[in-house]
């Protein structure tokens, strides 16, 4: 690498699908899934190979930057960045790289979740490698991941021209980014091998991403840029809370990607989940259990009749199942959760119930 590399890690929304553990005052970003680290702390942990900790900023909002703190200590105050409010992963995202920029101007930036599972580490240190090496070419790096599944809940990335081989991976121009699509588009789309999911994560030279923000978002760059000239100054919060506000309201693929043509992706195949519902949870932690265990229970003494491949997670008190299969269980202080497997990606609609209810204190 000759050029220093930075990491942002955009910490923010509330799991809903892994309602009742996952909370808006304690997302699943903060909870150890599969474990023993906690899902930031993981991913900060999984960077450390190519970003030393002084490198790495956190985006997140105000009611989460304390439990932040306290989970990532070697982090300076400087570089957990709150948010006055959500404005979509563009501005937040842009004010890391402009922070990044503002540090060192020959710096590359990468974003990575503060949420996501990612099952073999030292291939995922190859892919962002291998994506530096592209994004020195000035070209904003999507790192796509190699589907194994027709999934119908993310977008897709259409791969096009290659353009290169770095550790033994190659990158290929974006051709076309496409929406989530339909069941039978899905499976045309991993049956022809040129598509991959699109995870949200990006490496790019930061001068060339603040180039392409004011080519694309200008008014957006503008403000980020009136904000980070205060930022080292008294007049810090008072600028962030004036500007930030006005700022659009804009996703990074939709207001850059989407409308660059200077998009590349290197595929990514480091056993990827966005540990999206309960379901998801199970799969990773089966598939990791050394005992060959088809039920996954943490925290709770499980008394099991005739009963398979459930997932379980308790609050210590023990729980027994008799004659279900396929069952998830979560045992709170407040809240009991049961579903089958099949229906974990509808938790989400409790929570929209208890919302409609004014239940604020269950969310």
């Amino acid at each position: 690498m000759t050029r220093p590399f930075y990491a942002i890690v955009p910490a923010g929304g509330s799991g809903t699908r892994l309602w009742p553990l996952s909370r808006s005052r304690r997302p699943k970003f903060l909870l150890p899934l599969p474990g023993p680290r906690t899902m930031i702390q993981e991913t900060l942990h999984r960077l450390s190979p190519v970003c030393s900790d002084t490198n790495m900023f956190v985006i997140t909002g105000v009611a989460h930057a304390t439990s932040i703190a306290r989970q990532l200590p070697a982090l300076e105050e400087d570089q957990i960045v709150i948010e006055p409010m959500a404005r979509g992963t563009g501005p937040a995202i842009g004010l890391g790289v402009a922070l990044a920029e503002r540090r060192d101007p020959d710096a590359i930036v990468g974003s990575f979740a503060a949420d996501h599972y990612v099952e073999r580490p030292d291939a995922f240190v190859d892919t962002v490698r291998a994506a530096i090496e592209v994004a020195e070419q000035d070209y904003l790096v999507t790192i796509g991941i190699q589907p194994t599944f027709a999934e119908t809940g993310y977008g897709y990335i259409c791969a096009g021209d290659e353009l290169g081989c770095y550790y033994n991976i190659t990158s290929s121009r974006v051709e076309e980014f496409k929406e989530k699509p339909d069941l039978a588009t899905a499976e045309r789309y991993v049956a022809s091998g040129q598509y991959l999911w699109n995870a949200s994560m990006f490496v790019w030279k930061a001068s060339f991403f603040m180039h392409e923000m004011r080519r694309l978002l200008p008014d957006v760059a503008t403000a980020l840029t009136t904000i980070v000239d205060d930022w080292d100054t008294p007049r810090r919060e008072q600028t962030l809370a004036e500007i930030w506000p006005t700022i659009e309201d804009v996703t990074i693929d939709h207001g850059i990607l989407e409308r660059s043509n200077h998009v590349a992706v290197v595929p990514g195949s480091f056993g990827w989940s966005d540990l999206g519902d309960w379901h998801g949870v199970g799969k990773i932690i089966q598939n990791g259990n050394a005992n060959g265990s088809e039920n996954v229970v943490i925290d709770t003494h499980l008394l099991a009749t005739d009963a398979r491949n459930l997932v379980i997670f308790g609050n210590g008190r023990p729980i027994a199942v008799v004659g279900l299969d396929d069952i998830v269980v979560v045992d709170t202080d407040d809240a009991l959760l049961v579903c089958n497997r099949s229906h974990a990606q509808q938790v989400k609609s409790i929570v929209d119930l208890l919302k409609q209810r004014g239940s604020t204190e269950l969310i």
